[in-house]
């Protein structure tokens, strides 16, 4: 299981409070698109539930537990940046979660142990497209193979939830479209949940089964400084998009939906704009 239920969080930073009276449940194997406009505090939820963060006020619980007040290895996340090790190798990369684990002061796994999680990188590396890439550092892998190696670091870990800062911004369209490929297929091979932060429309309706959107209800200028956002737009796919099913949904028939305060030139991929 991996339900996350948000109960009544708030979160300040001194006078400004930056998300106010947040209260939702996303379902186990879920995949939830936040959207809205920059600024919003959407990337402050998501860091509040991987740990980085803690409410001002308000409970997150994981499958009943109060979630832990820091990063675990039960939440995996990839980042906008791809945060690999630059000095180590694509298989070291993907190994490390693993070492830290199993011998938390020395980062080294030994005998069988190692040929054990050695053969499971193996697999998690050519199951994100780059098997034959084991030995190369990042600087020799292109921005969307980074991506990939990023997908399988977070992975090996098993985690219960999967969290997406942004993650495919930075790609040129047509690799954003393969990882996108990669990303249903994964959510589909896997048991976790999945909370995405994207600025693309476009990008939460063709990935996610549910998209949720943040936004400040209060338009007058003095209270946006004090006031936070709030959930303004919760939208279920239809017909309903499961993990281990395949959707009809088409992004490109359908169109995507502009929420309010949403400019229509945003609705379009981030690799289509001027």
């Amino acid at each position: 299981m991996s339900e996350l239920r948000i109960e009544k969080v708030w979160k300040e930073y001194g006078n400004q409070i930056v998300l106010e009276d947040i209260s939702l449940t996303v379902e186990s194997r879920a995949f939830v698109a936040l959207v809205g406009p920059s600024g919003c505090g959407k990337t402050t939820f998501l860091r509040m539930l991987l740990g980085q963060e803690q409410p001002t006020r308000g409970t997150i619980l994981l499958d009943g537990e109060p979630l832990p007040p820091e990063p675990g290895p039960d939440r995996g996340v990839v980042f906008q940046r791809y945060s690999v090790f630059p000095h180590l190798t694509v298989l070291g990369n993907v190994l490390l979660g693993k070492e830290f684990t199993a011998a938390r002061y020395r980062a080294k796994l030994f005998g069988a142990a190692k040929r054990e999680a050695i053969e499971e990188a193996r697999h998690l590396i050519a199951q994100v497209g780059l098997a034959g890439s084991e030995g190369k550092y990042p600087s020799q892998l292109s921005g969307g193979m980074q991506q990939r190696l990023a997908l399988a670091q977070a992975l090996i870990m098993k985690p219960k939830v999967l969290l997406l800062d942004e993650p495919f911004g930075a790609l040129d369209p047509g690799i954003r479209a393969e990882i996108h490929t990669l990303m249903k297929r994964l959510w589909n091979d896997t048991r976790m949940t999945v909370v995405m932060v994207t600025h693309d429309m476009r990008e939460a309706f063709t990935l996610a089964s549910r998209v949720i959107a943040f936004e400040r209800r209060r338009d007058r200028p003095e209270e946006k400084i004090r006031y936070g956002a709030s959930i303004t737009n919760d939208i279920s796919i239809w017909p309903p998009r499961l993990a281990g099913t395949p959707s009809v949904f088409s992004p490109d028939r359908d169109g995507p939906v502009a929420f309010p305060g949403q400019r229509q030139d945003d609705l379009a991929p981030s690799g289509d704009k001027a």
